[in-house]
């Protein structure tokens, strides 16, 4: 997997429920994928897990309060 992809919930889901079933041929977006091991669909699932997460803690909107005393 291109680690320059942008992943998905339904990527991650993909690999994961892969994985329990014992396959190794795995679509994601538009790609077909066969991993040689379970070790490596391991490595590949834990890379779309830390790329998710960076995603989520740069999408963070902030919000603040204004207020006044009506001066």
């Amino acid at each position: 997997m291109p680690s320059e992809m942008a992943y998905t919930e339904a990527d991650l889901n993909s690999i994961r429920t892969a994985r329990l079933r014992g396959v190794r041929t795995v679509q994601i977006a538009d790609r077909a994928t066969t991993y040689t091991s379970d070790a490596e669909m391991r490595q590949v699932e834990q890379d779309i897990t830390r790329a998710l997460a960076a995603m989520a803690s740069t999408r963070r909107k902030r919000s603040y309060g204004v207020s006044s005393k009506g001066f």
